[in-house]
């Protein structure tokens, strides 16, 4: 199923690599993901299941649990499998702690202090666009919730961005 076509109460979990994947990179990735959600099954019973590669570096799992829901054990031997394609790839997926944003064109990742000393500068503000990896609904993203000024997701509290203008310096 094409990922657009999952319905948006679908469950979502966002993976993102620590920096852009080659195509061929790309290619092994999916081809492995790809592979892996065709058989996946939670107690048995097939799950309906869609993928969208974004940005050379995202990978976005949506999976409809109208008819069946992904169970602990389900879940895991997806993680079990990006563990895997992460030691083949040698680059991290699983690691939801760093903070993904925009600056210009150039998306960038950075550990959670790093971001919070540049919004302290006024490097980045409540209007700079992150990437909100937390989402759980499909639907999220199709409202814009998941690449959204920081002003509009938890990285507002995170990093004291409420308001439009941090550290004096409008961006």
């Amino acid at each position: 199923m094409p990922f657009d076509q999952l319905p948006g109460e679908s469950r979502l979990w966002i993976f993102a690599a620590e920096r852009p994947l080659s195509s061929s990179e790309a290619d092994s990735l999916l081809a492995v993901v790809d592979q892996f959600l065709s058989h996946w099954k939670a107690h048995g019973v097939p799950l309906t299941v869609a993928r969208d590669w974004r940005y050379d570096r995202f990978l976005l799992v949506g999976v409809d649990e109208a008819s069946a829901g992904a169970s602990g054990c389900s879940i895991d031997a997806m993680v079990r499998q990006l563990e895997q394609l992460e030691s083949a790839l040698g680059v991290s997926l699983l690691d939801h702690g760093p903070v993904l944003f925009r600056r210009g064109n150039a998306i960038e990742r950075l550990p959670r202090p790093a971001f919070a000393e540049l919004a302290r500068q006024g490097a980045v503000s409540s209007q700079t666009i992150v990437f909100d990896n937390t989402l759980t609904r499909v639907g999220e993203v199709r409202e814009g919730k998941w690449e959204t000024p920081a002003r509009a997701s938890w990285h507002a509290r995170a990093f004291n961005l409420s308001s439009p203008v941090a550290g004096g310096v409008p961006q």
